[in-house]
């Protein structure tokens, strides 16, 4: 399977029901109705509760604005786009804060039981070695990124996703200013 790429720009906002912001999601696999894992980014206008996701775990990267404050159980995470996403429950409440203005979000999500996965911010390069049968995703954000699969290249556009199968496995090497890597395997 070769790469497939899904410009943001192309992806229609979907408003949130509290009215804090919009979503556009850029792949639910292996449905949109019935999915296993889901990649979306979120423009967040004000601040609000997270919708809850019952059985799912959740991925969250700030990309742009001043960053988010998320609190969990009266416990607040503050994230800037230089932090590591960070990992949570999605049946958990989740207020969101705003921390100077609107923010960009990166949300991965994966029901539990179907698959594992995991997601990392990169910058600079990144070296993996992805297991036989997973699927791999390189988001880029403000600058194009290379990723060589074996003796492959490929150039990822900003504002981009690009995901693939790996039926074999392979080494990846990413080269990134700013870009988000996920594997997620069955």
């Amino acid at each position: 399977m070769s790469w497939q790429m899904i410009p943001l720009e192309e992806v229609a906002p979907t408003p949130w029901r509290n009215g804090g912001g919009v979503t556009r999601e850029l792949i639910a696999w292996p449905t949109p109705q019935d999915w296993d894992w889901r990649i979306s980014v979120a423009e967040i206008e004000k601040n609000g509760p997270f919708s809850h996701f019952d059985g799912v775990q959740r991925w969250f990267a700030v990309l742009g604005g001043a960053g988010a404050r998320l609190t969990f159980n009266g416990q607040a995470h503050a994230l800037t786009a230089q932090d590591p996403p960070l990992r949570f429950d999605g049946a958990k409440a989740c207020g969101c804060e705003l921390i100077d203005g609107p923010a960009e979000g990166f949300n991965l999500m994966l029901k539990h039981g179907h698959s594992r996965a995991h997601l990392v911010r990169v910058r600079g390069a990144l070296n993996v070695e992805v297991r036989a049968g997973a699927r791999v995703a390189v988001y880029a954000w403000d600058e194009p990124v290379i990723v060589q699969v074996g003796k492959d290249f490929v150039t990822v556009a900003p504002h981009t996703l690009a995901w693939r199968a790996l039926a074999d496995g392979a080494s990846v090497r990413l080269e990134a200013s700013t870009a988000l890597w996920m594997e997620m395997v069955r």
